[in-house]
């Protein structure tokens, strides 16, 4: 059974919101929840995205939100925090790892944090047992991937192109693919431009996907209610489950 990995920019549009739509994604097809943490200059995400998070950060998001969604949802489905390194700087990482565990998060991903600075937190999310999600594109040479998955935890990140997330640009990945596989066991989700058209294309290969703009792009409608949000969200979640999985 290959994975549906989501991600949702917590408390956008509010974190009640946020709660009932993760439990709703959880329970259609949803393995693995990312929980975005809004950042003013979201680098490695694309438009819709970017504009989730500056809506939230307009609407007044604090750190905190981030903690209560979490503990409403990390007992029924396996969540991860999702953002840039200065967010979770800021919170003293010495004091945060343990208290996300604490929590029952189970690990975070942070796409600016180079793999030679990540290392510096190796013993600290080893401590306690939590993952530090690598990344691989296609541009790293072969020596680099091998040094990047060698210690790779829960899943690898395989970035699908060189870019930015949403833009569902074509590609043959099955060379990266082996190129990856070569130097690791550990599981492979495709993201970056993933969605109900190219998800059973990009899953070819790998042990899962990674979805968010598809999921943002309905939550920035609004001509849809929150009810109607979440229901549309959940049959996305279905059909790419069901389309990885055929």
């Amino acid at each position: 059974m290959k994975n549906l990995v989501a991600y949702i920019t917590t408390s956008y549009p509010e974190k009640s919101f946020s709660i009932d739509l993760a439990l709703a994604l959880g329970e259609n097809g949803v393995d693995t929840l990312e929980l975005g943490v809004p950042f003013s200059d979201p680098v490695a995400d694309g438009p819709l995205i970017e504009k989730a998070n500056h809506k939230a950060l307009e609407l007044g998001f604090k750190f905190e939100h981030l903690l209560d969604v979490s503990k409403e949802i990390a007992s029924n489905l396996d969540t991860l925090w999702m953002g840039y390194f200065n967010s979770f700087y800021q919170q003293d990482m010495q004091k945060l790892i343990p208290l996300a565990k604490s929590i029952g998060v189970n690990g975070l991903i942070i796409p600016d944090l180079p793999h030679e600075e990540a290392k510096l937190y190796d013993a600290l999310f080893s401590e306690n047992s939590m993952a530090n999600i690598s990344f691989v594109a296609p541009t790293d040479s072969e020596d680099r991937i091998k040094e990047v998955v060698s210690s790779a935890q829960k899943f690898i990140y395989m970035v699908a192109y060189t870019g930015i997330t949403g833009s569902g640009k074509a590609e043959d990945l099955q060379p990266f693919l082996n190129s990856i596989k070569k130097y690791t066991q550990t599981p492979i989700y495709v993201g970056f431009g993933v969605n109900q058209k190219t998800a059973k294309d990009k899953v070819k290969g790998a042990d899962g996907v990674i979805v968010g703009s598809a999921f943002i792009d309905v939550l920035l409608k609004d001509d849809l209610n929150y009810t109607q949000k979440i229901k549309e969200c959940s049959d996305i979640a279905k059909i790419i489950k069901d389309e990885i999985n055929s």
